[in-house]
């Protein structure tokens, strides 16, 4: 299975983004309202300038107090941003987030955004993807193929 089968499957095409400027309050009412983990901070919606998610606001709130709230998206964002293609496979997808300690990751095919996968996106994939399997060999061992 190929990442681009992950976002086809997504209910919402494309990548939430926050502008590098706007304040970590607009972020967490963003991700609060869309209920998801993580934004693209991003100047133009297309290129990826860094990736901010709630860990990261509750690690700054942790060290520096509430008043990180009013600080920009710029200041707390993770900038050395691994991106995956349309075209990985979800096997090696799985392989860079578990290597990477970390759960949402942007998609970029030919260095513009086209969409974020999640790890739950990554998890409801490959159990789609036993479930055929197992389907597939119980039909054979029925002798239904």
């Amino acid at each position: 299975m190929k990442v681009s089968q992950i976002l086809q499957s997504k209910p919402v095409e494309g990548a939430l983004t926050i502008k590098p400027g706007d304040t970590i309050s607009k972020a967490a009412e963003m991700l609060a309202e869309h209920r998801i983990g993580a934004l693209i901070v991003s100047e133009d919606g297309a290129r990826v300038d860094g990736i901010l998610s709630e860990r990261d606001i509750v690690r700054e709130i942790g060290k520096n107090g509430v008043g990180c709230m009013s600080d920009c998206t710029r200041e707390i964002m993770t900038a050395d941003v691994i991106a995956c293609a349309p075209q990985d496979t979800v096997v090696s997808l799985m392989s860079k987030m578990t290597r990477g300690r970390f759960r949402h990751m942007p998609v970029l095919d030919e260095g513009k955004l086209v969409g974020v996968v999640s790890i739950g996106d990554v998890v409801k994939a490959r159990i789609e993807l036993i479930e055929q399997e197992n389907a597939a060999l119980t039909d054979m061992l029925h002798g239904k193929v």
